[in-house]
């Protein structure tokens, strides 16, 4: 599984790098990625991750998997410690709002997410019991 996913990683660069971030390789498998940018919660410097996302309305979620580890991803404490981040999708910036999600409104978007791709439960099932962190993104206006 680590060598799958440093590959995937790898190529995620790769291919960002070639269409100056427009697309991803997550993209071109028919996968919606969008890029991430918080302040990290200690230092205040921006952190970008590459993230899966499904469309929900106006808003994107996004799920902390971390590829079914045991361990939450280190990028959702920054966004649990952050109200807005910096998204890049499909060559468009914008400021979006951030929360993450519980509850009720947790419950309806992990339907939502099991829905619209189905491997999030296999993840889950690899991940030990953690519950998944989960996040919406909507937009509030274009980056400057």
């Amino acid at each position: 599984m680590l060598r799958c996913r440093a590959l995937i990683e790898w190529a995620e660069r790769v291919s960002r790098r070639l269409t100056r971030e427009r697309f991803g390789v997550m993209d071109l498998v028919g996968m919606g990625s969008i890029r991430i940018t918080v302040p990290g919660r200690k230092t205040g410097v921006p952190r970008t991750c590459t993230l899966q996302y499904v469309p929900d309305g106006e808003d994107y979620l996004v799920v902390g998997s971390n590829w079914g580890r045991a361990q939450h991803p280190t990028w959702s404490v920054n966004f649990m410690a952050s109200s807005r981040a910096t998204v890049r999708h499909r060559g468009s910036i914008f400021t979006a709002s951030l929360r993450s999600l519980d509850g009720p409104e947790r419950e309806r978007a992990w339907a939502r997410i099991l829905d619209y791709w189905p491997n999030y439960a296999i993840a889950l099932d690899h991940a030990g019991g953690r519950e998944f962190r989960l996040f919406a993104l909507r937009r509030v206006e274009a980056a400057t």
